[in-house]
């Protein structure tokens, strides 16, 4: 996997490396924020800009020796602004709460209103928790999902927006299976003046597909991660309108980073281009796709599914009528060669560290290859574990066959 000169001058961390290859190779990773980044991505995050300082801006840089620097940020740009017809676009947040986090002090003043979707409802933790500065630093109000449903109230988001009049409003999720009306979302922000951010780190490759609505006519900012449905590196971007610009440019630099990543800028450039890509549709239109066949297989198999289905690339179980925790499904399932991670469901009883449910996505087994045919394998797997949740020999043996499955269809 790599070559002798880190195995030689640091054994521990080439044997930590080799050993995380191994994993993402033999087990099914149905982390619904996590993707394979391709080999060309991670040459380019690999490269020799990671040597390189350039704090500024192209053509507007404080350090010397920035032309090549400058090259790689404008074709990540360019190719930002044509995959989603952005007007403005910085691609030098280092994450996606960092993206947030330049809206936010940009914009607004400490103790302002925000509202944004629950974290337990299916929101992110930037968009307004107790334990994040977005919590910390302003006034929060939460929005959350109907209990009948499990789907966004929108009538209710207007209750509380013109009830509690925030200076900004949040739409997107990190946990939410549905499809998300930015239309609707804008017309309640515009009723209330506020700013409407669109976080689409989950979806942004099902909007750079078409597969999902695109926020960028309705937002005055969209924010994302490079990472997840878009398969490029670990990092953020900010698309917003042209008049925002010159203050979004100057909270992220100098006002909350330093010098840009710019290996990482290489790589979302790479990244980008290959999501202008005709296979690209394609293989988000396979993500939705084995989302909705591993839905329908959990389903028929007694599993109850937080709003009944989805529209995108994950699946919300509520585990509570198998009678477990997600904790328990979770090292259940890690035994028997499949990565999950616990999740909070709308309404949850047990607390963050248990939870009562498991957030399931497509975008890894997808990338390798795997269809429909194979989603009916790890349903059947998953149910298997579950059920033999305390008997270890079980577990073992369907390890083995996840480890067969994933044979069939390598990585790299």
């Amino acid at each position: 996997m790599l070559t002798s000169r880190l195995k030689d001058s640091d054994p521990d961390v080439f044997e930590a490396i080799e050993q995380e290859a191994e994993r993402e190779r033999e087990k099914l990773l149905l982390i619904a924020s996590e993707n394979y980044a391709s080999r060309a991505v991670m040459e380019a995050q690999g490269s020799v800009f990671t040597n390189k300082y350039a704090e500024g801006y192209p053509g507007r840089r404080y350090y010397g020796g920035c032309e090549f620097a400058d090259r790689i940020e404008g074709l990540a740009v360019e190719r930002i602004k044509r995959l989603f017809g952005a007007e403005h676009v910085n691609v030098q947040p280092h994450s996606g709460t960092q993206a947030n986090m330049a809206i936010y002090f940009a914009f607004l003043k400490p103790h302002d209103t925000i509202l944004g979707m629950s974290l337990s409802h299916g929101g992110h933790l930037s968009h307004g928790a107790a334990a994040n500065f977005s919590g910390i630093y302003y006034n929060t109000i939460a929005y959350g999902v109907s209990r009948e449903t499990g789907q966004i109230d929108y009538d209710e988001v207007r209750r509380l927006a013109e009830e509690h009049r925030p200076r900004l409003i949040l739409s997107g999720a990190s946990a939410y299976p549905r499809t998300i009306d930015f239309e609707k979302f804008h017309a309640i922000a515009h009723s209330v003046g506020a700013y409407l951010v669109a976080d689409i780190a989950h979806i942004a490759g099902l909007v750079a597909a078409g597969l999902h609505p695109s926020p960028v006519p309705y937002a005055d900012f969209v924010t994302t991660t490079t990472h997840k449905t878009l398969r490029g590196p670990r990092g953020g971007l900010i698309m917003c309108k042209a008049e925002y610009a010159k203050a979004i440019d100057k909270m992220i630099f100098p006002g909350i980073q330093g010098g840009p990543l710019v290996h990482v800028i290489a790589a979302k450039a790479v990244a980008m281009k290959e999501a202008l890509e005709p296979g690209f549709r394609e293989y988000q239109g396979n993500v939705v796709k084995n989302a909705k066949k591993l839905a329908s297989e959990l389903k028929a198999k007694g599993y109850k599914l937080v709003s009944g289905g989805t529209d995108n690339h994950l699946v919300l179980i509520d585990l509570t009528n198998k009678g477990l925790t997600g904790k328990i499904a979770e090292v259940a399932l890690d035994k028997a060669g499949i990565t999950v991670n616990k999740n909070t469901i709308p309404f949850d009883p047990q607390p963050p560290t248990i939870t009562s449910g498991i957030r399931l996505g497509t975008p890894c087994v997808t990338t390798r290859g795997m269809g429909e045919q194979e989603m009916a394998l790890i349903g059947q797997y998953i149910d298997d574990a579950l059920n033999a949740r305390d008997d270890e020999d079980r577990l073992k043996a369907i390890r083995g066959k996840v480890k067969e499955l994933t044979n069939r269809f390598p990585v790299y």
